[in-house]
């Protein structure tokens, strides 16, 4: 059941996010998280994100913008090892709450309250009217690299804070997407190599089979964005996965998922 739930998730989301440039990763970690402890989900999360966005790129990655693949690039992959290297410190830490609601248990625990935070957040400034006028000159490229690179090493966000950063940065729609996905990919690299310490002692072998579904089931998603990218807005887009994280984070943050 749980490949299928995933398969599922992880084609619709990458259908629903080609677009955007953010959300396959922060959606479909919870629907991970349903089935496997949060600091193996983030990084399942990973391995898929990763290897659709190596799919992307085939398809658009040649229309990246160079300056800020370099600019935002390098900053963001150095700060995603110290984000991962935090995520495993707090992965370690108690809960902060348990309950019961109908018999069930429900915990609140430090990873998952610090991503329905940083999600709430993102989600708000997808929708926020005032939000939308503000520009950012390339020289403020480097500190948006850091800090997508940071969150997206420590709780597999990087990529609303990216969008940020790079929509209001003068590009079009087809770099934007680009230069998106080529970064994420250097970020999920650098950010996979600190997790694979954990991947044997989770027995993550044994998952193979979801992992390959779930990456198939993106790619194809991906490939049909592709094909949609000429008849859809970026705006109308971003404002459907605004919404969705926002739901997603208020889940997140209960201990429901």
């Amino acid at each position: 059941m749980e490949i299928l739930i995933i398969s599922l998730a992880a084609f619709a989301t990458a259908l629903l996010t080609f677009f955007s440039g953010f959300g396959l990763g922060t959606i479909l970690m919870p629907v991970f998280a349903l089935f496997f402890p949060d600091e193996v989900a983030i990084a399942l999360t990973g391995i898929v994100n990763f290897s659709n966005n190596l799919f992307k790129i085939s398809l658009i990655g040649g229309k990246a913008d160079r300056e800020v693949l370099i600019k935002f690039g390098i900053p963001a992959v150095a700060a995603s090892f110290a984000g991962a290297w935090l995520l495993l410190t707090i992965t370690k830490m108690p809960s902060i709450l348990e309950y019961q609601i109908a018999g069930r248990n429900f915990e609140i625990t430090p990873v998952k309250l610090t991503i329905a935070l940083l999600l709430i957040i993102f989600s708000l400034l997808e929708i926020m009217p005032s939000v939308q006028n503000i520009r950012f000159s390339r020289s403020k490229l480097a500190l948006g690299g850091v800090l997508s690179g940071f969150f997206g090493g420590l709780t597999g966000i990087q990529g609303a804070i990216r969008s940020a950063f790079l929509l209001k940065s003068g590009l079009d729609k087809e770099a934007f997407i680009a230069t998106g996905v080529v970064i994420a990919c250097l970020v999920d690299f650098s950010r996979i190599s600190v997790y694979a310490s954990r991947f044997k002692e989770s027995n993550l072998q044994e998952h193979l089979i979801l992992v390959i579904s779930a990456t198939l089931a993106a790619i194809t998603g991906a490939f049909l964005g592709n094909k949609m990218l000429k008849k859809v807005t970026l705006r109308s887009i971003q404002l459907l996965v605004a919404v969705m994280l926002l739901l997603i984070s208020i889940a997140l943050g209960a201990g429901f998922v």
